[in-house]
């Protein structure tokens, strides 16, 4: 018997870069970065979310916007950004329709320590009088106030947890909300990419190890995030959220649901160490279990939206990586780095990720991979400086993280009413 298939059916994005899908899409093909110089030392670079007001970006979603105002107006700022990216997605997917019992669909939050700018700012308050702490404090400093907002605000009943695996979660999230589809515990799942709101504390301490990038790019902000060239010397942090609508194909039909894409399959691998550092055997078996999952090879792959962090040791482990699993299909197969443009948005990365290879895929272009002067790697096919036109019909995404967690995702062109 033949497993459940799974189809994209909404996507939705808040990033430096675009506010919605739309925006999002038109910054990828123009090759818009969102690196900039920020007022947040030691680094002074990073890929922030500008002109944050919530309640402007309700406006376009008229049967939620009242109570997202009263649930979530003085929630964290990374929750109100999960928010209105998943009403972007839900609302394109048309599941508010009714069309699904509020038991049959379920909600994945990919990321974790979500809330630390907000922890910092509250703590400040509390060391001078700790009885203005807010009441709220107790549920907004957890990441599963994510869960009880959107649940709360969507109306999902079903399944629903907070799965986190360092800068692969986004990735994780939408495998485990696929597993959730195929095993028929839901019919529907939200995986939401979720933005992490650093503090002081985690921006000197990524520092601190040397993870971060831009000490010689702090006269030219927009050329500090390099993926795969000689001059990268670390990840330039970003903001985002993402969500993506996961269905089962079945259900999708019967409602006549547009498929954006299908989650041909996925694969979650861990290399057994507590550090920072990426394994490139751990790499590998992620993606050979995407590939065994979705039952497709290596060869068909023509696209890969890679990890690619602009970190030197994460670079090359990447693309020796790569190379094993494509062997002598390497050469052909198109890469780039979305980081290049949104910087590394952390837990929400594969989520967001995940959404460029869809738009891609949709519009029929690859984005640029900017500030690629010199690659690390002769044999590898990156996209340059500009968009390219390039019809994708299967395509790869990678998500590793500290700790060990690497994560693949195939994606299938779905471009079709199912």
């Amino acid at each position: 018997m033949s497993r459940p298939r799974v189809i994209v059916s909404g996507m939705g994005v808040v990033s430096s870069i675009g506010g919605d899908v739309a925006s999002f899409a038109e910054a990828l093909r123009s090759g818009r970065s969102g690196v900039t110089r920020i007022a947040q030392p030691p680094v002074d670079i990073g890929a922030l979310i500008e002109n944050v007001d919530f309640a402007a970006r309700l406006t376009p979603y008229p049967a939620h916007a009242a109570a997202a105002r009263r649930l979530a107006g003085r929630a964290p700022f990374g929750a109100q950004a999960a928010i209105v990216a998943a009403l972007e997605a839900w609302t394109q997917s048309g599941l508010q329709a009714g069309a699904l019992a509020p038991e049959q669909i379920g909600l994945v939050v990919a990321g974790h320590n979500l809330t630390r700018a907000y922890q910092h700012a509250a703590h400040e308050v509390f060391a001078r009088d700790p009885e203005y702490l807010s009441p709220r404090y107790a549920l907004h400093y957890q990441d599963s106030d994510h869960l009880g907002l959107l649940s709360a605000l969507i109306g999902v009943k079903g399944e629903g947890f907070i799965c986190g695996a360092a800068s692969a979660s986004g990735a994780v999230g939408i495998i485990q909300a696929s597993r959730l589809i195929r095993a028929g515990v839901v019919d529907a799942c939200l995986a939401v990419g979720a933005l992490v709101d650093l503090s002081p504390m985690e921006w000197q301490g990524f520092h601190n190890i040397g993870a971060m990038g831009g000490k010689r790019f702090r006269d030219a902000p927009q050329q500090a995030c390099r993926p795969f060239d000689a001059a990268h010397e670390g990840f330039i942090y970003g903001q985002a959220a993402a969500c993506l609508v996961l269905e089962s194909q079945a259900t999708a039909a019967r409602r006549g649901a547009h498929a954006l894409c299908e989650i041909a399959g996925g694969s979650i691998a861990l290399h057994a160490t507590a550090s920072a550092d990426p394994d490139a055997d751990g790499a590998a078996r992620a993606m050979t279990g995407a590939l065994r999952d979705a039952g497709v090879a290596a060869h068909e792959i023509q696209y890969v939206n890679t990890h690619g962090t602009s970190s030197p040791l994460g670079d090359r482990t990447e693309i020796d990586a790569l190379e094993r699993v494509f062997g002598e299909a390497f050469p052909r197969v198109w890469l780039n780095s979305t980081k290049s443009l949104t910087g590394h948005t952390l837990t929400a990365a594969g989520a967001l990720e995940a959404v460029a290879t869809i738009v891609q895929m949709q519009g029929d272009f690859l984005h640029p991979n900017l500030n690629l002067v010199t690659p690390i790697s002769a044999r590898a096919r990156f996209c340059g400086g500009e968009a390219i036109a390039a019809e994708t019909r299967l395509a790869m995404s990678n998500s590793f993280g500290f700790g060990g967690i690497n994560a693949s995702v195939i994606l299938r062109r779905g471009d079709h009413d199912v």
